[in-house]
């Protein structure tokens, strides 16, 4: 139900007079106040021009007030104290030093605000108690037919599930009927949320579903760790309930909470990290306003960057990749989500050293995120001249044309497997990390690298290939049963390359304190549960071996790099390493003829020169 403003308006008119009258009659303890009306007259225009005029400065004729909330309620509250306020000053500040007004009683002012406050609220909220009173008589229908609801309980009494819980409420057409919820804070155990009581905690889950005839578990804690979603995971499979979850916190950027995120549990919930605290005011800072060059900007990570990067109102965001098919998505969804930001697209090679400078020239960017990369460890053993022509001269390419053009902050997307490297893929990252360090020191702006474990989601990272084995009936392969890696979603993982270019100084080099470390073999037998099947019953798991240039774990930090705490609890900084710039640029040159001539062996020994703790994969 609406009810059109303008009747407000007419019954504002109504209940001002009435208000102010009223005031009087309670006052002098009488009905016949005509004699102190006749004095007082004035009270009633003054309050009929002031508290409509008000009301419609606060907003309050714009309103549909059958969806009103608290924040409605303090709308009405600030708007006829302020009333209140002007008319007390007109009164008592100009009318009595004036002689305007003889006299008059200052009592009549506070109970007159009472009553238009009880008065027009009261009116706003009677049609929200008609909306709700109405739904309510909906949900009771829906509820003498058990059949039309699913019986749910919710895991986590705080401001997601609570919201979750009143849409439910408010809109029984979902078929989803909240019988409790549960929280391991002992303190909210019997009470009462939107009328739907806290039963227990989550060791309580087993006794409740079987006591209470639950269908589904609903997990509305977006910003708990992996570890807990695991817990819950395996509480509610032991209690033979169906469990659903809303998304994590990256994914929720915008605050809000809704039935509709409500889906299956996914791995990266599983691996769900501690949110990291992202100071928005600092980012916003740094990005509004700026011209921002993303390359790799089709891939996983780019193209995310870009979309979190728009939020923030850069003057231009240019999109740059060899890629034209991914750049054509990328820059229609952008087009269509930002329509008054200026988005470019770039079709370039990083490795074209005059375009890359032609482009500089013509966009003029302040901030780069460089994430264009070969990164397959395998592929690039195969071809480690194409590892040192992107990875290494690409970058170098990038670096010193933003340093001639003025760029101000320069981000580069580093891994992992560049810590005391295996592959070449991984010693090419080390060289692009030694080279970002190298132009902080010589260079005006400020150059700073970022180390990604393995970004779940990511194209050819394991998981799309674990769901496709498993679509196809397995079976699922994994190289090692003593395989780890550090694992980041991608939301999170462009957090973090924000935050540091928010931090960054020159010359560091940021890191994820990601936690243990997660066997790949624990990966394959969730996802397949996840899936709904047995491991190793309705698909198998077969142990390939370690591939060229693989290692067992990963590491994020090499012996002597010695590690700062930064004020942000899960973000580390390797410090910067003392080596010979000179010796490397030189190295570079030679870096680049080997690749020329595609001399795969004199490529591999140049770069264990420049970094020694590269261990050849042969070797």
């Amino acid at each position: 139900m609406v009810i059109r403003n303008r009747y407000f308006l007419f019954a504002d008119i109504i209940l001002i007079t009435a208000a102010a009258v009223s005031a009087f009659v309670i006052r002098f303890d009488t009905f016949l106040v005509w004699p102190y009306l006749v004095q007082g007259w004035f009270l009633i225009p003054l309050a009929l021009l002031i508290r409509p005029a008000l009301f419609y400065i606060f907003g309050l004729y714009q309103r549909m007030w059958c969806y009103a909330s608290v924040n409605e309620l303090l709308s009405i509250v600030v708007a006829v104290l302020a009333g209140s306020a002007v008319m007390t000053m007109l009164i008592f500040g100009l009318g009595l030093p004036l002689g305007i007004v003889k006299t008059f009683p200052r009592s009549v002012m506070v109970i007159e605000g009472i009553l238009s406050l009880f008065l027009l609220g009261g009116t706003r909220f009677a049609s929200r108690i008609m909306v709700v009173r109405k739904t309510s008589e909906k949900g009771v229908a829906l509820q003498e037919r058990p059949e039309a609801q699913k019986r749910v309980l919710v895991a986590g009494a705080g401001d997601a599930g609570t919201m979750i819980v009143r849409e439910m409420r408010a809109n029984p057409g979902l078929g989803l009927l909240p019988i409790g919820f549960v929280d391991d804070d002992v303190a909210k155990l019997g009470m009462r949320i939107h009328g739907v009581p806290v039963l227990g905690t989550r060791n309580d889950i087993f006794d409740l579903v079987a006591r209470h005839d639950i269908a589904e578990v609903i997990i509305a804690m977006p910003t708990a760790p992996g570890r807990v979603i695991r817990e819950f995971k395996a509480i509610c499979e032991g209690a033979g309930v169906r469990y659903k979850t809303i998304p994590g916190i990256y994914e929720l950027l915008d605050g809000s909470v809704s039935v509709s995120q409500i889906r299956d549990v996914q791995l990266e919930d599983l691996l769900r990290r501690e949110p990291i605290a992202i100071d928005l005011e600092e980012v916003g800072g740094f990005l509004a306003g700026a011209r921002v060059l993303v390359t790799g900007a089709g891939g996983s990570i780019g193209s995310e960057l870009c979309r979190q990067i728009a939020r923030y109102d850069p003057e231009r965001l240019i999109l740059l990749d060899h890629g034209e098919t991914s750049i054509f998505y990328i820059h229609r969804e952008l087009t269509a989500h930002f329509p008054d930001l200026d988005v470019v697209p770039v079709i370039c090679d990083i490795r074209d050293e005059d375009k890359i400078g032609q482009l500089m020239r013509r966009y003029e960017p302040t901030v780069v995120f460089h994430s264009a990369a070969h990164k397959h460890v395998p592929l690039m053993e195969l071809h480690a001249d194409e590892a040192v022509t992107t990875n290494i001269i690409g970058t170098q390419n990038l670096i010193e044309a933003s340093e001639r053009h003025g760029v101000k902050r320069f981000v580069l997307i580093s891994t992992d497997k560049a810590v005391n490297p295996r592959s070449v893929m991984g010693a090419s990252k080390r060289v692009a990390e030694m080279l970002i360090q190298d132009m902080a020191k010589r260079g005006k702006g400020t150059f700073v690298a970022v180390r990604f474990g393995n970004v779940l989601g990511s194209s050819g990272s394991v998981i799309p290939i674990f769901k496709e084995q498993i679509a196809a009936g397995g079976p699922v392969t994994v190289t090692h049963p003593e395989a780890k890696r550090y694992f980041m979603t991608i939301p999170e993982a462009v957090q973090l390359v924000i935050q540091a270019a928010a931090m960054g100084r020159g010359g560091e080099i940021f890191a994820l304190d990601m936690g243990e470390p997660i066997k790949i073999i624990d990966l394959a037998v969730d996802l397949i549960a996840l899936s709904g099947l047995e491991p190793r019953q309705d698909i198998d798991i077969v142990y390939t071996g370690l591939r060229p240039g693989e290692k067992l774990g990963e590491e994020l930090f090499r012996e002597g790099e010695r590690v700062v705490v930064t004020n942000h609890e899960h973000i580390l900084i390797a410090e910067a390493d003392n080596f010979d710039g000179e010796r490397l640029r030189e190295g570079l040159l030679e870096l680049e003829r080997l690749a020329r001539e595609m001399d795969e062996e004199g490529i591999k020994r140049k770069l264990k020169e420049l970094v020694p703790e590269y261990e050849l994969a042969d070797s």
